[in-house]
């Protein structure tokens, strides 16, 4: 696979990065001694927010850089074959989330938090966020003085809305708002659904989570419905998946989609094998590879994704799929134990990476291949070492670019067992 980010030359790259400039910018909050905007960088906050680490660089520079560091993280575990880049990098995210607060001067604001800190910094728009995203957000903004709803503030602990998250399916249009409110008291939230319908009626469900802990966790354990399903649905690699408020999905599709083939072609898959779908979240790449796989298991931790794993296989009418609700490594461990295999295993572990004891159990199923999906190259490049010292070698890697202008890189790696 061509690198596809290396067909943007310079002329297209500044003139999207014009186009793709905030029409309306922030009125940030400036702190004596401390930039607003990094030089070079069309993010009139980027000297605050810290989110995009590479915006003052054109996207060849910043893709070079990746590559280099993915090769100076994996020199002598495993050759870097390229990095995948995307044709148009900006305004990605299919999910956006916003924080509501008060400055220190007690107005109210909403933004994102600055590096480090519960700092707000407050935003119109970014170049990284979907685009109707953001202005569903702002809107729900400016309709907050007519309905009287504060905001919640952190030192008082007093006030209602404590964040806004929108998720977007890019396929399918359809588009979640998801209202984090402190209390589940919300005067008036009929009618400012109604507001908010009138003024955005592409929305398709609404819903209000309620988070009243002292926690920077953004969604609390308890939520409704305010209108529609209470869901969305998008499609990847033509397959169909539902997405709920509280589940895992990958926020750049575009790229999500080369990721996935990528991974799958490293699989090697010819319809008779045995896959494990480790940390298999709502079921994504595990049902995309059922279609070549004689057989697919899924295995997830969290209940709630599970169920929409689950949800989303009987959606796509697959029937060659399983999905289970336990530990990967113990459930890999019970495989053996009962004289089961599985012939590749897909990982797609956390930033931290994985365990010990999960690496040890695929000692254990002695699977031949295993494909790595990893979102922190350093954990990663640890990761290997260790599946050395188990009898697996990395054979190739492949950078994907799922997160331009920052310094994330995911990778895709493809391990063998030495016969």
């Amino acid at each position: 696979m061509a690198e596809r980010g290396n067909k943007i030359n310079l002329k297209e790259e500044k003139k999207m990065a014009q186009q793709a400039k905030p029409k309306n910018t922030c009125k940030a909050e400036e702190r004596p001694g401390r930039a607003v905007k990094k030089a070079g960088s069309p993010c009139p906050v980027s000297g605050r927010c810290g989110s995009c680490q590479y915006l003052h660089m054109t996207y060849e520079e910043q893709l070079k850089k990746k590559k280099k560091r993915l090769e100076t993280l994996l020199s002598g575990l495993c050759p870097v074959k390229g990095i995948l880049g995307m044709e148009n990098p900006f305004h990605y995210r299919n999910k956006v989330h916003w924080v509501f607060g008060y400055d220190r001067k007690g107005k109210p604001v909403s933004g994102i938090y600055e590096g480090g800190s519960h700092r707000i910094v407050p935003i119109e728009s970014c170049l990284i966020e979907d685009e109707k995203a953001d202005e569903i957000i702002s809107t729900i903004r400016r309709l907050q003085a007519s309905f009287r709803i504060s905001n919640y503030n952190e030192d008082t602990e007093r006030g209602l809305l404590r964040h806004v998250l929108v998720k977007r399916g890019f396929a399918t249009g359809e588009i979640m708002v998801v209202l984090v409110t402190a209390s589940p008291v919300f005067p008036s939230k009929n009618n400012f659904v109604k507001a908010l319908r009138k003024e955005h009626p592409e929305i398709t469900t609404i819903l209000q989570n309620i988070n009243g802990r002292g926690t920077s966790m953004v969604l609390g354990e308890w939520e409704q419905v305010l209108f529609g399903p209470g869901f969305i649905e998008d499609k990847l690699c033509g397959c169909t998946f539902r997405i709920s408020a509280k589940s895992f999905y990958q926020v750049n599709p575009a790229q999500t989609e080369i990721l996935y083939r990528k991974a799958l072609e490293l699989a090697a898959l010819t319809g008779k094998e045995t896959v494990i779908d480790a940390y298999s979240g709502i079921g994504t790449i595990g049902i995309i590879a059922s279609r070549k796989a004689g057989k697919v298991i899924g295995v997830e931790l969290n209940p709630d994704a599970v169920r929409d794993a689950v949800q989303n296989a009987k959606r796509n009418a697959v029937a060659n799929i399983r999905f289970y609700c336990n530990d990967a490594g113990r459930f890999m461990v019970q495989m053996a134990a009962q004289k089961e295999r599985a012939d590749v295993v897909i990982m797609d572990p956390p930033r931290s990476g994985s365990t010990r004891e999960f690496m040890d159990s695929i000692a254990v199923l002695k699977p031949d291949r295993v494909i790595y999906i990893s979102c922190g190259p350093e954990s990663l490049a640890r990761d290997l070492k260790y599946m050395k010292t188990l009898g697996y070698s990395a054979k190739e890697a492949w950078g994907v670019d799922l997160f331009p202008w920052t310094e994330n890189i995911e990778c895709c790696v493809k391990l063998c067992r030495k016969r």
